[in-house]
């Protein structure tokens, strides 16, 4: 297991090279969880540092009031319009650029800023990359009404895909059911390997009552991953084309 002070170098180095790509006048994404939290902390100081004008959309409550507490200027995505850059965090990267989010129950908000922009920045330390998609429970955002009924479709899903007997798991908090910004569940998928993510992201896209899936497939288009000696090491989309 990683020293937690070596993970948070690791991920002020990766904050840092993202901070880097930002330029004056850019609508900004912003995006949810603990690298992406980083991130913020250090563009707060270059923006006050040099007195750049930027505005940001915020993919969580959360990350808004961070922001706005650090003097940022937040904004309505709708009132932003199309977005130069969002950078966010993931909690699994593979060596194809695509992601699994949604361990802050953000994903929903995340995947629509993501798509909302020139380009999407990942931000993560070494211990998020991974060979295969599925370590990381895949988070399913659910409106509440019959969420049940939506576990079993899900269920039925997985088996033709020959992925059956998966837990499905209510995820709570405090013994309450974890609620979105949307006031929505989260669902987690204990898959271990995901073997054809296409093939699940549109499986799920497809039920009913299933709000937004946790995969991001071919959104990304860079990843900075945090090295524990504060270097870094990059993964771009161009490379793999």
């Amino acid at each position: 297991m990683t020293d937690p002070v070596t993970i948070d170098l690791s991920k002020d180095a990766a904050a840092r090279a993202a901070v880097a790509l930002v330029e004056n006048g850019m609508k900004l994404g912003l995006g949810t969880g603990s690298t992406a939290k980083v991130f913020v902390d250090r563009l707060a100081e270059r923006v006050h540092a040099e007195g750049m004008d930027l505005r940001c959309a915020s993919t969580s409550k959360a990350t808004a009031d961070q922001a706005r507490n650090l003097g940022l200027v937040v904004q309505e995505l709708d009132d932003l319009g199309w977005l130069d850059l969002t950078i966010d965090g993931a909690d699994e990267v593979d060596p194809d650029l695509n992601l699994i989010k949604g361990g802050g129950a953000a994903h929903l908000r995340e995947k629509i800023v993501a798509t909302a922009s020139d380009r999407m920045v990942v931000v993560a330390d070494q211990g998020k990359v991974v060979d295969c998609l599925g370590r990381f429970k895949l988070p399913v955002e659910v409106i509440p009404f019959g969420w049940k009924s939506t576990r079993t479709h899900i269920e039925r899903a997985l088996a033709e895909l020959q992925m059956e007997g998966r837990p499905i798991i209510l995820r709570e908090r405090d013994g309450k059911p974890v609620m979105t910004d949307e006031s929505n569940l989260i669902l987690d998928l204990a898959l271990d390997q995901i073997h054809d993510a296409p093939a699940l992201a549109r499986a799920l896209s497809g039920i009913a009552g299933v709000v937004e899936h946790g995969l991001f497939l071919n959104i990304c288009n860079l990843a900075i991953i945090g090295c524990p000696d504060g270097s870094v090491s990059e993964l771009r989309r161009e490379d793999l084309e």
